[in-house]
């Protein structure tokens, strides 16, 4: 069983910067592929990045693109989603995702991952 912890969110203001890290308890995390995804209040979860078991491929969506930056150190067991430029639609909880599969690239779908964070609020002000 993969507990999944997220901190590092905030308030910010528009243009700023945070650093999301999520922190995995299972040593077996440099085997799994990760994701971020994020929910606004009264809208569906969606996805936001996502970053392959090896660290060798990522993939965003197309409104953080050239703007947030997933990374993991799975020496740490953690994944990182750098956020730069926050505008106020990013304003939402964040949610950190393991996959129910090892050794896949990672997907944009919510239904590949299997372990879910407890989330963390961002919040960007304008």
């Amino acid at each position: 069983q993969v507990q999944l912890v997220e901190s590092g969110g905030g308030l910010v203001q528009a243009g700023g910067s945070l650093r999301l890290s999520c922190a995995a308890s299972e040593r077996a995390f440099s085997t799994y592929a990760m994701g971020w995804f994020r929910q606004a209040p009264g809208k569906v979860r969606v996805f936001v990045a996502s970053i392959s078991w090896s660290g060798g491929r990522t993939s965003y969506a197309d409104s953080v693109k050239g703007r947030f930056t997933i990374s993991r150190d799975n020496a740490k067991s953690t994944v990182y989603l750098q956020m730069n430029s926050l505008r106020p639609e990013d304003t939402a909880v964040y949610y950190c995702a393991a996959d129910a599969t090892p050794y896949r690239s990672g997907f944009s779908m919510t239904t590949t991952y299997g372990y879910w964070g407890q989330g963390t609020q961002v919040t960007v002000s304008s």
